[in-house]
């Protein structure tokens, strides 16, 4: 082959390349819009509403269950802690009983009355030094006359 032969192969190459890298160029992916801001649910000014009704044990200083249980001893003091949001008076009722006994007279029921400012947690307890017979109970809170929440558990 000759030297001008490869010469112009050699140029045709790098021509070849050098529109090659002239083309289209890729476009980088397109960024997705932000995600919406989380909503913020105003926990002061609204009237008083329960957010959560824990059962345990034992509760701390703050009045909050050391840790939830579902089952308890016959010889367990039980709290129900009541996590309210919202501001002004309010007449939280808690109400033990055997679900399957359902009558008119529960075997506990407790009214406080509140005047919150805020989130809080209010508590109910009970506890029976002679011991809970074993079976299924049930705690129903009550907000101004209706039902809040029923959280069942049992004594074993």
């Amino acid at each position: 082959m000759k030297a001008s032969t490869l010469a112009s192969l050699f140029v045709s190459a790098l021509l070849g390349l050098a529109l090659a890298g002239c083309g289209k160029k890729e476009q980088p992916a397109p960024v997705p819009p932000p995600a919406p801001a989380p909503v913020v649910q105003d926990m002061i000014n609204v009237p008083v509403s329960i957010k959560a009704i824990t059962l345990g044990n034992a509760i701390g200083e703050t009045k909050q269950v050391a840790a939830p249980l579902g089952s308890f001893g016959p010889k367990d003091t039980i709290y129900a802690v009541v996590e309210t949001i919202g501001s002004g008076k309010a007449s939280p009722e808690g109400r033990l009983d055997l679900p399957q006994r359902r009558q008119d007279r529960p075997v506990n029921e407790t009214t406080q009355e509140v005047d919150a400012a805020g989130p809080a947690n209010n508590e109910f307890h009970i506890s029976k030094p002679d011991g809970w017979p074993v079976g299924d109970y049930q705690v129903e809170v009550f907000l101004n006359g209706a039902s809040a929440g029923v959280q069942k558990f049992s004594v074993k």
